[in-house]
């Protein structure tokens, strides 16, 4: 008589014997009294080996996060469990390899044991990987006529000769669904979905296709809110009824309506299962009011203006027509500004907003005691998805004059009277509004008067900003900075210091203070007074530690303000940057050349600055 016993004991033990009845029960109590069985064990650690750390690193996370036994490091388990996870272990290690088209890999495990300790060793060969021998991908329907879903099916990867990767293949499967159903092809499905692997040969075959189905329509859009007069947002809907779907337009709308900051929520939903029998997609548009007060309040320190308590109202909206206002006040003990806005929605033209504002200022330093009264009147919108411009007609009345030494008991004040039209436009192209790493944004500005026409001199000024950010690997940028203003005018004196240049300080020439470069009254008091013109630059690089919120900054910043000889100050300095939850902080330390004994100048900035 013969008997087949598999291997169900441990490891370590594998028994094909041909045995007389009577042996087996001895034999077993036997190997079951052996000091060598063990009752129990640890694993203490799993190596993965034979895959590069660098260029491998997906492989193995993907097998670290199949491995059960990677869930068992450190905890005791029973022999029989052990057997189980090691047995388990080539499989899943296989199993792994295969999202990344090696489907006939060399995995050897080995577990070698010291007491009740085990480290595993799992070594792994990818062998060739499986290729593509043959790729049939394709749309049918009125959508293989669509461009963009046939740059999509270009771009399908992998194909004929590459190497079968599940996860290139399930993306580019993804964005081709996506595309159709962003254009309107609701009705889109597949007519063949099949990828057939031949382990033997190392190759596979994709027989992919798609029936787009006809494409719909953009139907009426229905705005769902209970409050806002109707028809207020009809003029966002910038396209015709029956026009081709297509997510984007939605997309754009959602942007506007976001734009207005009425809504704490916009749910906009195509609903295709509703669509006429022309195929035209009817939307709905459901609108969740926000809160409509804004409370703002804080406290505020400057070197110049001193300590201070800012405090602003802002109504998200007054009436149903949608006009808002802002009221805000900045109490320092230099320096205080109250201003007042009142908005109107602009949907026509462009989307923006009519505004009428009022600002009274008061400045009262050591050298100078400065008010003005500002009225403003503009229309502002954005152009497209880079460009914003504001037209705006403003009359400005301003009162001045510098303290000899620091009385100003015989200062003598000047009075100014401006009425000119404003015209400014910005220009933001970066790959991150928060925290840029490539692209461009600058700023553009001009304005002008004339003596007569309510102004009591004639000027033309134009200022410009520009910013380029430049990626340096992974973890650097560089940013470079130019900013350049001219005045052209019959009389500089007659020129409020409010609309003279400036130049020193955080966002100008870090390593001086506030307007410490450009012209200034005699000695002793050497009192800035404002230029015509103005210059700037700055490079700055940045390096953030280990890709994380962390980094280090130095700059050089240079440039002057000037009214006919230019007189450049250069200063350096180095930084902390912080990429916190609600923006860039950036804390900088300068110094300027031009003036070796001076003090070293610290800057505070939180936001990102475009």
């Amino acid at each position: 008589m013969a008997a087949f016993i598999p291997d169900v004991i441990g490891p370590g033990y594998a028994v094909l014997m041909q045995l007389p009845k009577i042996a087996l029960p001895l034999f077993c109590l036997a190997v079951l009294a052996s000091p060598q069985a063990h009752a129990r064990g640890t694993i203490e650690k799993v190596d993965i080996r034979g895959l590069d750390k660098g260029g491998d690193a997906e492989i193995i996370e993907n097998i670290q996060v199949s491995l059960t036994l990677f869930d068992t490091i450190g905890k005791v388990q029973g022999e029989s469990r052990l057997e189980y996870l090691l047995s388990q272990a080539e499989r899943q290690t296989r199993q792994a390899l295969e999202p990344f088209g090696f489907y006939n890999p060399t995995i050897t495990v080995e577990a070698p044991r010291t007491g009740d300790t085990l480290r595993v060793v799992i070594d792994v060969k990818k062998g060739e990987p499986v290729r593509v021998r043959g790729d049939h991908i394709e749309i049918t329907g009125p959508a293989m006529y669509d461009r963009y879903l046939q740059d999509d099916l270009e771009a399908f990867r992998p194909r004929k000769g590459d190497a079968f990767e599940h996860t290139l293949y399930e993306a580019s499967k993804i964005t081709v669904t996506r595309r159709l159903a962003e254009r309107g092809y609701f009705d889109a499905d597949y007519t063949q979905h099949q990828v057939q692997v031949t382990r033997a040969e190392n190759a596979a075959d994709i027989d992919l296709a798609w029936d787009s189905g006809r494409r719909y329509n953009m139907g009426p859009i229905t705005f769902k809110q209970n409050y806002f007069v109707d028809k207020l947002f009809d003029p966002l809907v910038y396209w015709e009824e029956g026009s081709y779907f297509h997510e984007g337009k939605l997309d754009r709308l959602r942007e506007s309506l976001t734009k207005l900051d009425y809504f704490s929520t916009i749910d906009i939903q195509p609903k295709p299962e509703q669509a006429d029998e022309n195929g035209n997609v009817p939307v709905d548009v459901n609108l969740t009011r926000a809160k409509r007060s804004i409370y703002t309040t804080g406290l505020s320190y400057g070197s110049e203006s001193g300590a201070g308590v800012r405090g602003g109202l802002e109504r998200r909206w007054l009436n149903s027509r949608g006009h808002k206002m802002n009221t805000q006040l900045d109490y320092a003990e230099k320096r205080k500004s109250l201003t007042t806005s009142y908005r109107i929605p602009a949907f026509r033209w462009l989307d923006g907003w009519y505004t009428f504002a009022a600002s009274a200022y008061d400045e009262q330093t050591d050298y100078i005691d400065l008010r003005n009264l500002k009225l403003i009147a503009s229309r502002s919108g954005q152009i497209n998805e880079f460009w914003t411009a504001t037209a705006s007609l403003n009359a400005l009345r301003e009162r001045w004059g510098y303290a000899s030494g620091t009385e100003f008991t015989d200062a003598v004040y000047q009075y100014s009277t401006l009425v000119y039209p404003q015209i400014a436009a910005d220009y933001v192209n970066v790959d991150d509004r928060l925290f840029p790493r490539s692209g461009i944004s600058g700023s553009a500005t001009m304005r002008g008067g004339v003596e007569g026409a309510g102004s009591d001199t004639s000027f033309v000024q134009a200022n410009m900003v520009l910013r380029w950010y430049v990626p340096l690997g992974q973890t650097n940028r560089l940013i470079l900075r130019g900013e350049g203003g001219t005045t052209w005018t019959s009389d500089l004196v007659a020129m409020p210091p409010s609309l003279r240049y400036f130049a020193g300080g955080d966002r100008s020439i870090r390593g001086y203070a506030w307007r410490e470069v450009g012209p200034r009254t005699p000695e002793p008091d050497k009192f800035a007074l404002g230029a015509k013109h103005l210059v700037v630059g700055s490079a700055e690089y940045e390096h953030y530690f280990n890709d994380g919120p962390w980094g280090a900054a130095v700059f050089v910043d240079t440039g002057s303000a000037f009214d006919n000889t230019i007189d450049l100050h250069t200063g350096v300095g180095f930084g902390v940057r912080w990429k916190s939850p609600v923006g860039p902080v950036r804390v900088d330390i300068a110094h300027g050349l031009n003036d070796p004994d001076s003090q070293f100048q610290i800057y505070l900035n939180i936001g990102a600055d475009l």
